[in-house]
């Protein structure tokens, strides 16, 4: 399982209106071969705001990123105003993925293959 983050922040005010493109947007995920699931999070703190898919693995998240659905989705009317700064993506490889009824899943594999350099 591989994850995909953009956390957002959203101008003070602005956070009906970055909801409301949200919604009334096309996002062409259901094009996506390898897409788990999408959600849009709003935090707890004034415009902090996160989309988060998850993906089958790194590479169905990386053919998206390619792809002309992609492009279309993110192609899509102005952000300007309603957005106080750039997003910050974060990428993630789950390790231990665990389920209900005992499902539990183990990643064994070398995390430093693929890492873009330490974060602190």
């Amino acid at each position: 399982m591989f994850v995909a983050m953009n956390r957002f922040r959203v101008v003070p005010a602005r956070e009906r209106d970055w909801e409301r493109i949200w919604k009334e947007r096309e996002t062409y995920l259901q094009e996506a071969p390898g897409l788990v699931q999408f959600a849009l999070l709003r935090g707890d703190e004034e415009g902090d705001y996160v989309s988060h898919t998850i993906w089958r693995d790194r590479a169905a998240f990386e053919a998206w990123t390619r792809s002309e659905a992609f492009r279309k989705g993110h192609a899509q009317g102005s952000l300007a105003g309603v957005l106080a700064g750039p997003p910050e993506l974060g990428l993630f490889q789950a390790v231990i993925r665990e389920e209900p009824g005992g499902v539990r899943e183990v990643d064994e594999s070398d995390p430093a293959p693929g890492r873009r350099g330490p974060r602190h």
